[in-house]
């Protein structure tokens, strides 16, 4: 008799915890990452230019700042690139300098990235 109300006691605590875990709010991602993937690789592969990504990679950015989520690893950094292959050295700076600041982990890259810049620019 025991056994038998020790088994409906372990399946009433499973059936609840199971009900309730559906009720449990969902985690929101920590990155809007929108189509930041796709553009990058679309660049990659030669299909669209500097200007097109630049459109596309401003929109995720605004979009994550509409919805109060943080932009995800890479975004500035491949937003800066492409305006630097513009020749916008200024908003290169600026987009580098921002992911630099939200990720400080790749300063090392960043920098190194800014250094060259600065001396393409002394030399021309």
């Amino acid at each position: 008799m025991e056994s038998k109300n020790i088994r409906h006691g372990l399946l009433l605590a499973c059936a609840c915890s199971v009900l309730f875990s559906g009720c449990a709010q969902q985690r929101q991602p920590l990155y809007h990452w929108g189509n930041f993937q796709s553009v990058q690789y679309s660049h990659f592969k030669g299909d669209k230019g500097p200007e097109e990504g630049i459109i596309a990679l401003e929109k995720v950015r605004e979009e994550a700042r509409a919805n109060g989520r943080n932009v995800p690893p890479g975004l500035q950094a491949h937003l800066g690139m492409l305006y630097g292959l513009t020749g916008r050295t200024d908003l290169f700076e600026q987009n580098l300098l921002a992911e630099k600041q939200s990720f400080p982990e790749s300063s090392v890259y960043l920098d190194f990235l800014l250094k060259k810049n600065q001396k393409q620019e002394v030399a021309r």
